[in-house]
């Protein structure tokens, strides 16, 4: 199969096929609202339709971290497995009645195999690596993000029957599948290493992997909370600043997916940045701005929506700007040949942070009210600050950055 053998085309395609193949993932948000109305799923039956993806995701990264596939696989073949077997899992939702064993089965081989297209993508896009990777890896973020956003468009759109969502998503995932073949490697394609079991150790072992790894756990406390909540609480203020419910109800979806889509920009934004400025300056910078956001929200929850929805969109910005940097730094921290497993260990950690924090906010809800239940996401960005400026001061930090820390 002939591959691209430059730079820019093969990362703009992988950047294609990662969106393609993680529709598969975003396409859920977009699909419990429709079943919920169609089958009357039960509140346990709708989020385990979502979450079952989360955690096959988590149990599919550690797999793949204690194997050592991403290094030990060439990426594309892997990728393309991967991409075949969620299309396959995805469609066969639909042989199942919705909010059966069955369905939730499918959706955990899907998120299993979401562990060989996300971190794996990124280990794709460090091959091609030369003192641009914080943009390299931002840009591949950014595109996520939008596809992440995407659902809450398709929500406001209205009219589309939840059966065409999924098979098209499997469509797309298949062919990213196909796509990823043509995708060329870089020239900072390293050697296979043998099998070892023990180097995902590495990321808690080697302190500057360590103290990378703590700033992106502080990171993903708040952004998957945030993203997923940041509708509901939209469509809780807007109802009580505007009289017409159909009318608020749009304005929360239109919102919502201004201010996750707003993330694109924050992530390719810092990646330049960080480039120049330096990893750890561009994530500090990040994480006291959406901390703040996320401590101060709620201040204006009922107020006017025009205000609400500006500074949610800055909260949008920064909550994503770091992301693509910490994964930035963990590829030029770690041995060349275990970069793969490293993205993968830290993925799968802190996603798994991200299935706690998803289920608090409906508890600080409770205790706290929707004025202050955003608030304790910002000891994720507090703790990532802490975590970045000692890596700061860290004498491996000369490589981040091309010495720009």
């Amino acid at each position: 199969m002939p591959q691209l053998q430059t730079k820019w085309p093969s990362v703009a395609l992988l950047a294609i096929c990662e969106v393609f193949a993680l529709a598969l993932w975003f396409s859920a948000t977009a699909l419990i609202p429709a079943l919920r109305a169609e089958f009357a799923l039960g509140d346990l039956q709708a989020s385990l339709f979502s979450s079952a993806v989360a955690v096959g995701f988590v149990t599919g990264t550690l797999i793949s971290a204690v194997l050592g596939l991403s290094d030990r696989v060439d990426p594309r073949r892997l990728f393309m497995i991967a991409a075949f077997v969620a299309a396959a899992s995805n469609a066969l939702v639909l042989a199942f009645p919705p909010g059966s064993v069955g369905v939730i089965g499918m959706r955990f081989v899907t998120g299993i195999c979401m562990a060989g297209l996300y971190p794996v993508g990124m280990k794709i896009a460090a091959t091609w690596a030369k003192g641009d990777t914080g943009l390299l890896v931002g840009l591949l973020v950014g595109a996520l993000t939008l596809g992440s956003a995407a659902p809450h468009l398709f929500n406001a759109a209205g009219g589309i029957d939840w059966r065409f969502t999924l098979i098209v998503a499997s469509v797309f995932a298949a062919g990213s599948g196909v796509l990823i073949t043509f995708v060329g490697l870089g020239p900072n394609v390293s050697k296979a290493p043998p099998f070892n079991p023990r180097a995902m150790l590495q990321a808690w072992t080697n302190k500057p992997l360590r103290l990378a790894n703590l700033g992106y756990f502080g990171h993903m406390w708040e952004l998957y909370a945030m993203w997923a909540w940041i509708g509901v609480f939209f469509h809780a203020s807007f109802r009580l600043a505007i009289e017409d419910a159909a009318r608020a109800a749009l304005m929360a979806n239109f919102a919502t997916f201004a201010v996750v889509s707003a993330g694109a920009i924050g992530s390719l934004g810092a990646g330049v940045l960080a480039d120049r400025m330096g990893r750890t300056t561009i994530t500090m910078a990040a994480m006291a701005i959406s901390g703040t956001c996320a401590a101060g929200i709620g201040l204006l929850f009922g107020g006017p929506p025009w205000a609400l929805a500006g500074l949610a969109i800055v909260w949008g910005i920064a909550i994503v700007a770091d992301s693509a940097q910490f994964s930035a730094s963990v590829i030029e921290l770690s041995e060349p040949k275990w970069v793969g497993t490293m993205l993968t260990v830290q993925t799968s950690v802190g996603f798994l942070i991200t299935l706690v924090t998803i289920h608090l906010i409906p508890v600080f809800v409770d205790a706290l009210t929707w004025r202050w239940a955003f608030a304790p996401l910002a000891i994720g960005p507090a703790l990532g600050i802490l975590a970045m400026a000692r890596l700061r001061a860290h004498p491996e930090a000369h490589r981040l950055a091309g010495g720009n820390r």
